[in-house]
């Protein structure tokens, strides 16, 4: 497995992640294999940077990940969010940035992790109500007080990171980013580039839909979240899935799947950036770790480019109302 740096002066880490939301039920059942299987055939294959969140399944994946990695705990840069807060009952309440939340938050992940200290405590999503830097100086002081190695932010735009970065050093930042999620090649790259800050790229098989093995809504669970996302609905369906197919014809020329070949296209861009796929499949961890053996020539970069330009994909991120992205 490839390695790059977290951060100016963090530590390696695999180049391909593994974001562990689809080890709950975000995406429906995970049914497949446990997830302390899944974790440590991880270890196995070389990824050692894993990614959670307090809102992930209500906690209980923090809960999961601590669990399969508390006697590995040597092995692993394990990262976790703090930020969006939800009713018992999953309903939304807010975007909480506050010191005092902050505080609280990273005491309740750091007891259901069974950790002494997180490796990577991100802001899930900013708070309009809270300045950065006052968001930033709280974070700041649970790395003085070792509760926190490295400081992340998510969804952020340049000139918030910039802000942030001049409070305390960002280790990472992190964005959704792949071949049918192009906005951060605007300024978002060169910004972490220039500053220092790993760029971790979330969901870079747009959600599964890259990976082509989404055909038709129906095959997905009732209860699967990407009922409501606009680019799994309606006529977005199925041009994206037509351009997912001509993904799939060059894929088939390199002799891998159309999976290996999203992620290895973000591997090939700037050597800060790190895709963090998840699964709950142990055959779909071992295909998306291969991808870190396949080299993208400039002219295949140029075809994908051809194929699928910035913003080809029909349909936004989210739904309306429900972004929160620092715009």
């Amino acid at each position: 497995m490839q390695e790059r740096k977290l951060g100016a002066a963090g530590p390696s880490i695999s180049a391909i992640g593994f974001g562990c939301l689809s080890m709950s039920d975000f995406y429906g059942p995970a049914v497949d294999v446990p997830s302390r299987e899944l974790i440590h055939r991880a270890l196995e294959l070389g990824i050692n940077f894993f990614d959670t969140s307090d809102m992930y399944g209500g906690g209980d994946n923090e809960r999961l990940v601590g669990a399969a990695l508390r006697d590995r705990r040597d092995r692993a840069i394990v990262a976790t969010k703090f930020g969006l807060v939800f009713a018992p009952d999953g309903t939304f309440l807010r975007v909480d940035g506050s010191p005092a939340h902050i505080r609280q938050a990273c005491d309740e992940s750091l007891e259901r992790l069974g950790f002494e200290t997180i490796d990577l405590y991100y802001q899930h999503r900013i708070d309009p109500a809270v300045p950065i830097e006052d968001t930033v100086g709280a974070m700041a002081e649970l790395v003085h007080a070792g509760k926190v190695r490295y400081l992340g932010l998510s969804e952020v735009a340049p000139a918030t990171l910039r802000r942030a970065h001049a409070v305390h050093p960002i280790a990472a930042l992190q964005t959704e980013y792949s071949l049918w999620s192009r906005a951060p090649e605007d300024e978002l790259l060169r910004t972490c580039a220039e500053l220092g800050v790993t760029f971790v790229a979330y969901s870079p098989l747009g959600r599964g839909f890259l990976t082509g093995a989404v055909r038709s809504m129906s095959e997905l669970h009732p209860s699967d979240w990407r009922h409501s996302n606009p680019r799994f609905q309606g006529d977005n369906f199925q041009k994206n899935l037509e351009l997912v197919e001509a993904i799939e014809a060059l894929a088939r020329q390199k002799s891998c799947t159309t999976a290996q070949l999203a992620l290895a296209w973000l591997l090939a861009r700037p050597e800060h950036v790190v895709p963090i796929p998840g699964t709950s499949k142990l055959a779909r961890l071992e295909e998306n770790a291969r991808a870190a053996e396949i080299a993208i020539t400039a002219a295949e970069r140029a075809q994908l480019d051809a194929i699928v330009p910035k913003d080809a994909f029909a349909g936004s991120r989210y739904p309306a109302g429900k972004r929160f992205e620092d715009l």
